[in-house]
């Protein structure tokens, strides 16, 4: 199944003017191949797959999630309250450095809590105890580094020299384990299974003396699961291996995977000049609505794009010189109040805008490319921009 290819055909058929600009249109339809997709790993392999919030916390989709995965996993309290409150079954909680005055909420909201390093799980070990005494069932676990790199970019590779996620293998000892139930280790980023399958074949050997005592195995996300080309077979035979060989329950934590294609960014040209070429001011901003455009970086693909030389190069109404999106050939030359769109920005996309500037956040929808169904959750208001530093 090409879910690219499907939510390209779906969203063409979408009339752009149907929403305010700029916006961001997520297709339920797609937001559900995807869910079940995840959801036949699951159920062949015996894992449990979990929704990575800090991908698509994107709760209007809650209903979809909880009726194909097991839960989601959080990055902080925050993440951890939206998991209890809006998507409900299992919520694992990881963080890089947790702060004393939030964990007890923390592990009220968590079945699982992984600390980065085995100097975090002692330094908190009474709030753990207490918590425990009174009648909670936290699951402990610690994230390890395999020291077995992967990565295509090192500013996404948790593994590169001098990251500060997660203990290297290699530093702990038998006395970091105890009282810790399980492992968790996240080394990919956008990645196919291959990758994992041979982190797995370096680290399993290193842990050999450890895999007895431990209860659960989180492989962490990173795992494009839900694109065409992965081996998903190749995955379901080895979460699988690793489930019964080692009596172990096993977790994944895919974010992009459950969004994937499944939504784009409308936005408006707001003005047409030339300067060594010719330019398009729009009212999407790269670094206050796609800010991995300017981070990663990457160029997103637009929407009725056209195979040309005449390319337009899109920026943003910021004061940012750098707020430029790309160049784009149009099938015929964008003028102020043209519409147009980016595909594949559900991911990372609506979770990381921002205000800068002034300039406005995106409002929301949620379409049904089978019905077309069409729901507008969410507009800017000035108070966006208001409450955030005073």
């Amino acid at each position: 199944m090409d879910i690219k290819a499907l939510s390209t055909k779906s969203f063409a058929t979408f009339d752009l003017n149907r929403v305010p600009s700029p916006c961001f249109v997520v297709d339920e339809v797609a937001v559900e191949r995807n869910l079940r997709i995840l959801h036949d790993v699951a159920d062949r392999s015996g894992a449990n797959v979990l929704m990575a919030l800090k991908a698509f916390s994107f709760y209007a989709i809650a209903p979809l999630v909880q009726k194909y995965l097991s839960g989601t996993c959080a990055s902080g309290i925050y993440e951890a309250r939206l998991a209890r409150e809006k998507f409900g079954g299992e919520v694992t909680t990881y963080s890089a450095g947790f702060k004393a005055a939030d964990l007890p909420e923390i592990i009220q909201l968590s079945d699982h809590l992984i600390f980065n390093s085995p100097a975090q799980a002692r330094r908190f070990a009474p709030l753990i105890e207490a918590a425990r005494a009174a009648g909670e069932t936290i699951s402990i676990g610690l994230r390890i580094n395999p020291e077995h790199s992967e990565g295509w970019n090192e500013k996404y590779d948790p593994t590169a020299p001098c990251s500060r996620l997660g203990t290297p293998i290699s530093q702990m000892t038998d006395a970091d384990w105890e009282g810790v139930e399980g492992l968790h280790m996240h080394t990919l980023c956008e990645q196919g299974f291959e990758p994992l399958a041979r982190t797995w074949a370096a680290l399993e050997p290193k842990i050999a003396d450890l895999l007895p005592r431990l209860k659960w195995i989180n492989l962490g996300g990173g795992h494009h699961i839900t694109q065409p080309d992965y081996d998903r077979d190749g995955l379901i035979a080895l979460l699988s291996d690793i489930r019964s060989r080692h009596n172990v329950e096993i977790f994944i934590e895919p974010g992009e995977a459950c969004a994937l294609h499944s939504g784009i960014l409308v936005g408006e040209i707001l003005d047409v000049a030339e300067n060594h070429m010719p330019l398009a001011i729009t009212d999407i901003s790269a670094t206050c609505h796609m800010p991995d455009v300017l981070e990663a970086p990457y160029r997103p693909d637009l929407l009725g794009e056209v195979d040309s030389d005449h390319k337009h190069r899109l920026g943003g109404p910021s004061c940012l010189a750098g707020d430029v999106i790309g160049d784009y050939a149009f099938p015929t030359p964008p003028k102020p109040g043209d519409r147009f769109a980016f595909l594949d920005q559900s991911h990372y996309s609506m979770v990381k805008t921002n205000t800068f500037n002034g300039v406005p956040l995106p409002a929301i929808a949620l379409w049904n490319s089978d019905t077309d169904a069409l729901t507008l959750l969410r507009e800017p208001k000035y108070s966006d921009f208001l409450d955030r530093l005073s």
